[in-house]
């Protein structure tokens, strides 16, 4: 049992190596660079040796104004780009910033210190690294999701992480959505990530670059975060106009529908049903984000533990609807 366990461990693990480009993490980055200064950030699903996210953080350390650099990896990452330990054993790397003065993170400034444990970010090891920590930025396993953000919440972390675009209908994620404890951040949509080369060759969204390189491209992502950045306090245009005909009421809602979110209506105050893609737009300060249990039309509707508007009560006319999120203006 403990053998088909490993395999399972490793083959899941396997299908997370997803490595983020530098150029997508600049480019969400320069949004907060405010909650940096004098903080000790902490990528923890991070080897190091092809991490974009070690790479960012240690290039611009003094641009950020950090205090301290700390990235783990799990088991059988190759740390010989460091010219220290051995391969196959989950490691932790500490940077404290340039001491030389070049402005550039040489090996003999960076710490490496081995794990004990395989690295994963659910151990003891990894916990204590994370309480040391102010800010979390990474990629973490898209297939333990709910975990990782259950965790930063438990430990009270300020995070900016990314995940796949479905996670938002999540149970554990949702009513943390709802309750404005975390919300999404600048940039979302479709991301490539260069993959393993033992990778298995999919029939979409997969290709080889000129070198060999392969690639996963995902059309749906997120980055998440508590983080406070400028966009989450723009206004959203609204320019239609509410009309019966063109708004129905879900048969089991008191809301109507709103099949895209250019088409709210800026004259309607009640219950509306929003795409998952309304997160992107969010304003805190102009909507709230409604509890869909709270909107059933008889207590016969089975109350959903995530809080969406979804499955095949969320039908107009007995025709099921997309997964909707309810909303109500504030103003």
């Amino acid at each position: 049992m403990a053998g088909n366990n490993s395999l399972s461990a490793a083959k899941r693990a396997k299908q997370d190596e997803f490595y983020t480009q530098l150029s997508d993490i600049e480019d969400e980055l320069r949004h907060y660079r405010k909650h940096f200064e004098g903080r000790t950030v902490l990528c923890n699903c991070d080897d190091p040796s092809v991490s974009n996210f070690f790479h960012y953080f240690a290039y611009n350390f003094e641009r950020l104004g950090l205090r301290r650099l700390i990235t783990t990896c799990y088991k059988s990452q190759d740390i010989n780009l460091f010219s220290r330990g051995e391969a196959g054993r989950a490691v932790y790397l500490i940077y404290d910033g340039d001491r030389n003065g070049n402005r550039v993170p040489d090996p003999d400034e960076i710490g490496v210190h081995q794990l004990d444990g395989d690295g994963d970010f659910r151990s003891p090891e990894c916990i204590e690294l994370l309480k040391q920590s102010d800010v979390v930025v990474t990629n973490p396993p898209f297939s333990l999701f709910r975990e990782y953000i259950a965790q930063l919440m438990e430990y009270g972390k300020k995070f900016l992480i990314i995940g796949n675009q479905n996670a938002i209908t999540y149970k554990e994620i949702f009513p943390l959505l709802m309750q404005n404890q975390i919300w999404l951040g600048y940039k979302s949509g479709d991301m490539a990530f260069r993959v393993p080369a033992d990778s298995e060759p999919r029939a979409t969204r997969y290709w080889q670059d000129e070198t060999g390189q392969k690639w996963r491209s995902m059309g749906n992502i997120c980055w998440f975060t508590n983080l406070d950045h400028r966009k989450r306090h723009e206004e959203l245009i609204l320019y239609k106009t509410y009309s019966a005909e063109a708004y129905p009421y879900y048969d089991n809602y008191d809301a109507i529908n709103v099949d895209r979110v250019t088409d709210i209506p800026v004259d309607f105050d009640g219950a509306m049903g929003v795409p998952i893609t309304f997160l992107d737009k969010y304003n805190p300060e102009q909507f709230e984000i409604l509890d869909a249990n709270d909107y059933r039309k008889n207590d016969a509707m089975p109350c959903k533990p995530h809080g969406l508007i979804k499955d095949k009560e969320g039908a107009i006319d007995g025709k099921p609807k997309y997964v909707r999120i309810l909303i109500k203006p504030r103003h």
